[in-house]
């Protein structure tokens, strides 16, 4: 009986191991499928691959990541604003350079680490939710509930597609977001589906950081063992290394875990020292990305999106459509699960609260990476009130319906990804603008650009005055008077007062269009025909001609 007992113990195991390993090489073909089927390299003709719903975060991101392949950006800046220290988290995006720098593919480079974070946070989500609710079966929704979201943006769907025997083929064939608030107008956030991580390639890996953290401490706390001081402060260092990464991210970590010192009495003092060691390593460096901010850019601000339009009725309304099921499942989860599970949903629900109480950069949206990290938690608890309820022999008709609901936005939203177009970057080599900069400049240069999206001198990994306005706005650079400054040289008559602007600036060189094509700003081409040497200029793409700086203001 003895030996009958074991062998099933073994079989269970095995059983568990090898569902387990199916689960593993699913997340791997997803993770590398959403990076490679969003970005690539096409060696053989040198160009760039990109998603068109890619193509706005990635004018920031890949200047970032050539500025440490192609160019030196040491000590960081930010290399579409030149001149001044990052207030960007950078290190994601150096690493990617580096590779690129030793001969890795772009592509390579960027999807390997992209898919590894992608990766992680996928196992450690079901890992978290299975530790935390004794359930297979959670995990496995809470996974599924991530990956296709539960807003109720099929119902702007509808409004363009009404329900009909046509719907599947619709839904099958469709390339854009039902609902892409607050950029569309539309309530319903841009930020649920998994947009989101294909632009925002750092994010689902500093998620990863955290959760692992969370998952670390939560089995301890379950399986009531101690934990050394000395363990305690080497997890904390962990976190502590995490604000070059995701300055935001490790906020939230701090936050999450000082909920977790007040909540679990029993383990204040392994958190305490875990909070102390991921202080004294993590707020140097939210210093270091702060350095230069004429004023402080968190300030109150309630009611996240909504705040124009403010009500008690207006809020519950603004949650309901963002997140469906959610609004109702989630607080039903927390009801029914037990002392332990209901702390750690507290805990993470001060990310809710204080994204919605707080503005903590010039944009208000970028509050929605609190929302995304509390709704992976949100949605374990949604998991188990299904999972709780299908136990007690509810209708199972009806909870495989809400279940459905439950993914419905985030199928649509799926395909629109899946089917969306491709734009082309023509790279070095073939690019003979880019080729030029990256074989006659330093590599430490500065370009006055007269374009500001994805400029030839920044693929080439050269710094420029100022790239796509909202970018250096998004994390706090005095973009106005830059804007201005940047006009004047290029409209400008007078040399003397060119050059010193040039001069005080530290810029080694100006570039030209014909036409040009920003709108917001003249260029007086006459008078840098006229005045400064021109070194490159190729007729085939707009005129684009490089002027010095050196030799007509060291004369002036």
């Amino acid at each position: 009986m003895k030996h009958r007992l074991i062998f099933f113990k073994i079989k269970i195991i095995k059983r568990l191991f090898v569902f387990e390993c199916f689960l593993l090489i699913f997340f791997l073909i997803f993770s590398n499928w959403l990076f490679w089927s969003t970005f690539k390299v096409d060696a053989q003709n040198n160009q760039i691959l990109i998603d068109t719903k890619l193509w706005s975060d990635f004018g920031s991101h890949l200047p970032l990541i050539r500025s440490f392949s192609l160019g030196t950006n040491f000590p960081p800046e930010y290399p579409i604003f030149s001149g001044e220290p990052t207030k960007y988290h950078f290190l994601f995006y150096a690493l990617v350079g580096l590779l690129e720098r030793v001969g890795v593919r772009l592509d390579v480079a960027l999807n390997t680490l992209s898919m590894i974070g992608f990766l992680t946070l996928l196992v450690t989500i079901f890992f978290l939710a299975k530790l935390l609710f004794k359930s297979k079966t959670v995990g496995i929704l809470t996974i599924i509930f991530f990956l296709f979201n539960g807003s109720l943006s099929f119902l702007e769907f509808f409004k363009i597609h009404p329900l009909s025997l046509e719907t599947p083929r619709e839904i099958f064939n469709n390339v854009n977001f039902p609902s892409f608030g607050p950029y569309d107008g539309k309530i319903v956030s841009a930020f649920w589906n998994l947009n989101i991580y294909t632009n925002q390639r750092h994010l689902a890996f500093a998620y990863a950081w955290v959760l692992i953290l969370v998952l670390i401490f939560l089995r301890i706390i379950l399986h009531e063992k101690k934990i050394s001081t000395k363990n305690s402060v080497f997890l904390g260092l962990i976190l502590g290394m995490l604000p070059l990464f995701h300055s935001g991210v490790f906020s939230m970590g701090l936050l999450i875990f000082s909920l977790f010192f007040l909540l679990f009495k029993n383990y204040r003092l392994p958190l305490l020292f875990f909070l102390l060691s991921a202080s004294v390593l993590g707020l140097p460096q939210m210093l270091f990305l702060k350095s230069g901010l004429n004023n402080s850019m968190i300030h109150f601000h309630p009611g996240y999106l909504i705040a124009g339009n403010l009500n008690f009725f207006s809020f519950l309304n603004y949650w309901l459509l963002n997140l469906g099921l959610g609004f109702l499942f989630i607080p039903i989860g927390f009801l029914l699960s037990n002392q332990t599970q209901k702390k750690v949903l507290i805990a993470f629900s001060s990310l809710f609260l204080i994204a919605n109480v707080f503005q903590f950069s010039p944009e208000m949206a970028a509050n929605h990476k609190f929302f995304n990290l509390w709704l992976i938690i949100g949605n374990m608890f949604s998991a188990w009130a299904i999972v709780w309820l299908w136990q007690q022999r509810w209708t199972r008709t009806f909870l495989i319906i809400v279940s459905f609901l439950f993914v419905f936005s985030g199928i649509i939203d799926f395909f629109a990804i899946k089917n969306d177009s491709t734009s082309v970057i023509v790279d070095t080599p073939a690019n003979p603008d880019i080729l030029w900069i990256k074989n006659n400049t330093l590599p430490e240069a500065i370009f006055l650009n007269s374009s500001y999206f994805l400029h030839p001198a920044s693929l080439a990994g050269r710094r420029i005055f100022l790239g796509w306005p909202y970018f250096p706005w998004s994390v706090g650079y005095d973009v106005d008077t830059r804007s201005q400054i940047l006009k004047e040289i290029y409209k400008g008559n007078n040399l003397q007062i060119v050059c010193q602007s040039l001069k005080n600036n530290k810029i080694n060189y100006i570039t030209t269009e014909e036409p040009q094509p920003e709108s917001e700003f003249e260029i007086n081409y006459d008078f840098f025909r006229e005045n400064f040497p021109i070194l490159y200029q190729n007729p085939s793409s707009h005129n684009f001609s490089i002027y010095e700086v050196k030799e007509t203001c060291d004369s002036s």
